[in-house]
């Protein structure tokens, strides 16, 4: 990869520790569980090449940022806040930002809530949808049916952390896998998805692990990587915002019904699981995301979309970015 510049930005009342690369109009890239900075690996150098200076963030609670112990510490106000300050600590007055998974959301909150400063978004993997009627926990719940939907088991502290921390760099690999484009198909015999949890199990008993050697997309380097940062700082930081998805729903409530009014572009994996159950969300960009540039559809691709699919990732982030 190009060389990058790592630096550390105190915003916020926090340590944030970012990666760069470039220079001219700034984008901002924000991303899920569990990653890091490191998962915009591929994307950094096109980006600087295109004539952007493209900035990679570990989100609070991961890698080098900081990890606050309140759970409340990372409700998505806080994580916009850290996006907010960050754009200021970095010299620049207004960013196009970019998130994957968990990072889509705050990604997309950003825009809604501050156009001045994010006058474009782009999300990966996971689509708008606005704060809707139901609390979430109560949507997951119904959701899962008779099991357990993985949102509801991260949410008691130290859970899901004695089981991912048992083994790290396997379970990584596990949950890699098993949400990407190269995962079997699950077996129709057996119910469930990797998704939800039989109660009383845990989550790696769906996991399917690659049978002879590492997908084309993760080598063997790149989960060596992911799993010494997860050693170091732990699970809990990213597990955090799951358990603030209620306390989101109620912070942004009164934003329900208002749009997000600056240009915007999706990019989904057809085989990817966010992307199938928003499908409803997808098909009101029209009303939510009025100045939507394109919703694209990656065929064959899992959840790791900049990572499964970089050029074609790479290409609808550039081309989306000329166009604005």
């Amino acid at each position: 990869m190009t060389e990058v510049t790592h630096r550390i930005e105190h915003v916020n009342g926090i340590r944030i520790h970012c990666v760069e690369v470039g220079s001219g109009p700034l984008v901002l890239l924000v991303h899920g569980f569990p990653e890091s900075w490191y998962s915009y690996r591929h994307q950094l150098p096109v980006l600087a090449a295109a004539g952007y200076r493209a900035v990679a963030i570990d989100v609070r609670g991961y890698g080098r940022s900081s990890a606050p112990t309140p759970i409340e510490s990372y409700r998505m106000l806080q994580h916009v806040a850290d996006n907010v300050a960050l754009v200021q600590a970095l010299g620049e007055t207004q960013a196009v930002v970019v998130g994957h998974d968990w990072g889509a959301p705050i990604a997309w909150n950003s825009a809604l809530l501050r156009p001045d400063i994010f006058r474009a978004v782009a999300g990966l993997s996971v689509p708008y949808s606005p704060a809707g009627e139901h609390k979430p926990s109560h949507v997951f719940r119904a959701m899962a049916g008779a099991e357990e939907f993985y949102i509801e088991y991260f949410q008691q502290p130290g859970r899901a952390e004695a089981e991912i921390e048992a083994n790290v760099r396997d379970w990584l690999l596990g949950f890699y896998f098993s949400a990407s484009g190269d995962a079997p198909p699950m077996d129709p015999s057996k119910p469930g998805t990797i998704a939800t949890i039989p109660y009383g199990a845990k989550m790696r008993d769906r996991f399917s692990f690659p049978s002879t050697m590492m997908p084309a997309w993760l080598s063997d380097a790149d989960l060596d990587v992911y799993a010494s940062e997860f050693e170091r700082s732990g699970f809990t930081g990213g597990l955090n915002r799951y358990r603030n998805v209620d306390r989101d729903w109620e912070d942004l409530r009164m934003f329900r019904d208002r749009p997000i009014d600056v240009p915007a572009l999706f990019v989904g994996g057809e085989k990817d699981g966010p992307t199938i159950w928003g499908a409803a969300s997808i098909a009101r960009f029209p009303t939510t995301l009025p100045r939507l540039h394109r919703s694209v559809i990656l065929p064959g691709c899992g959840h790791w979309v900049q990572q499964e699919r970089p050029t074609e990732t790479n290409d609808a982030l550039v081309e989306f970015l000329g166009a604005i």
